[in-house]
């Protein structure tokens, strides 16, 4: 194996765990009411899901991270710019949303102890008017404005389906905006995320199958070697 072909991969393998992941977070995210206290005692409540849930969206923005660093190497070639700057947002995005997910996890911590719900709620209420929140802004603006740039690009070089940058598409829409709409929002952008990145993972691993295939003349017409008269 190369070491071009391993890193693509490690880059397919990332498409999916970040997808598996952030559906797991999605699935086992309890609803949110809009008061700090009550916000709390709904985490409290929803017990070991609230943990895997914070944990797993923690988790995904590693995989996330070098999935968009490899959907870049893939549109390299053909949409060098577009790949530069979708990367560079979504890697923004990847930040700021792992930092936010400690602050996920600190809540499931504050949420266990009902005796002191509000004053940990005050202090929820704090961190959320504080500048800790830029980093959220950061993981909100950098990963749709990052996947809407790498969908525009995987649309213009046709290096994965046509279908593929239309799901990136809605799954940005039904996840950011439909989210506020309807309750079953969330359940279906955590299924398109799951099929867009399941394609492009495909793609990136039939990338580095062709490319080992290109270095040991595999599937190739390689020419018979001469043979002495």
């Amino acid at each position: 194996m190369t070491t071009s072909t391993f890193r693509r991969d490690v880059a397919a393998t990332s498409l999916v765990v970040t997808a598996v992941l952030s559906a797991v977070s999605t699935a086992t995210a309890p609803e949110f009411p809009s008061g700090y206290t009550d916000r709390l005692a709904a985490i409290d409540q929803a017990g070991a899901l609230s943990w895997v849930s914070a944990l797993t969206f923690t988790l995904a923005q590693l995989p996330f991270l070098v999935a968009v660093l490899g959907v870049g190497h893939l549109l390299r070639d053909e949409a060098s710019r577009l790949s530069v700057v979708g990367v560079c947002l979504a890697s923004v995005g990847a930040f700021g949303h792992a930092v936010f997910g400690g602050v996920s996890l600190v809540s499931v911590v504050m949420a266990q102890d009902a005796a002191t719900r509000s004053t940990s709620a005050a202090l929820l209420a704090d961190v959320e008017g504080s500048p800790v929140m830029l980093f959220a802004a950061m993981g909100l603006l950098g990963t749709v404005f990052g996947l809407l740039v790498l969908a525009a690009a995987l649309w213009r070089t046709q290096v994965a389906p046509r279908w593929v940058p239309v799901l990136v598409a809605a799954f940005l829409v039904v996840e950011f905006v439909g989210g506020n709409l309807a309750s079953w929002a969330p359940q279906l952008s955590a299924v398109l995320y799951l099929v867009a990145f399941g394609a492009l993972a495909r793609t990136v691993h039939a990338q580095a199958t062709d490319d080992a295939a290109s270095r040991t003349g595999l599937g190739h017409d390689v020419p018979a070697p001469a043979v002495p008269a």
